[in-house]
């Protein structure tokens, strides 16, 4: 079975040139593969002919990025359907997925994010990333994962070199403030993200750190018509994108 990797997208070079550590990804399809997800589920579908659409969950509040992408680039979604084999294959054996998957990381990869698409989708195939980064402590893994209860489970496995972000907006909030399990909140600016006191993660620098400090991301997508973000990201848009500096002071103004 051969697994597709991602090179580092635009925000991911970033945190290359920040780390000067090569970055790779690894993502699975969107919406289908996050049993976790509730405010953000989102999902590439395809008609009867062939064509691509979106369709979102029952309480989407902001459309999932990623599924998105799925959308739009059909080798996109052709490589993260090839990639869902590896939840196959962990269901079956945990330690031979982690030993199929180690075997095919770029050999130039220091850092891998999983999951620009999709999110753990089982126990065993959580169990697997946590395998894949014992046999790999020179990689940086690291994921943001509403997939809170198979992390509970495992709270006393989790490798240093594994770092985890939960994504609120889940199904199981209550466990990642329970638990106290660092976590990230979407928001619709910057200035949303002052008043809660907390930095703005442009680049997964913060991602990347093993630190225990909340964060927040910024939408950057098209979100549902007449849905909480769809004005600002309206604006957003309109505004030369959500990277961009004045933007983003001019949703929050």
């Amino acid at each position: 079975m051969k697994l597709v990797f991602g090179k580092a997208n635009a925000k991911l070079i970033a945190l290359e040139h920040k780390l000067k550590k090569k970055v790779f990804t690894f993502s699975v399809l969107s919406g289908f593969t996050c049993p976790g997800a509730n405010e953000c589920r989102s999902f590439a579908m395809r008609d009867v002919a062939g064509k691509a659409y979106i369709q979102d969950a029952k309480f989407t509040v902001f459309r999932c990025f990623s599924a998105s992408q799925e959308v739009l680039f059909p080798s996109v979604y052709n490589a993260r359907k090839a990639n869902m084999e590896l939840i196959k294959m962990a269901a079956v054996d945990v330690q031979s997925a982690a030993n199929h998957f180690v075997q095919q990381i770029p050999a130039k990869c220091q850092v891998l994010r999983w999951h620009i698409g999709g999110d753990f989708a089982t126990q065993a195939y959580f169990d697997m990333a946590i395998e894949a980064a014992n046999l790999r402590p020179d990689i940086l893994f690291y994921a943001y994962t509403k997939s809170i209860p198979f992390w509970i489970k495992r709270l006393n496995d989790i490798p240093t070199n594994f770092v985890l972000t939960a994504s609120l907006g889940s199904r199981y909030d209550d466990l990642i403030r329970l638990h106290n399990l660092r976590s990230v909140i979407v928001v619709g600016s910057e200035y949303e993200a002052r008043k809660l006191r907390l930095a703005v993660d442009h680049d997964d620098s913060h991602a990347t750190k093993n630190n225990g400090k909340n964060f927040a991301l910024t939408i950057h997508n098209t979100q549902p018509k007449g849905g909480k973000f769809a004005k600002r990201w309206n604006t957003a848009k309109a505004t030369q994108g959500y990277n961009h500096k004045k933007t983003l002071a001019k949703i929050g103004g």
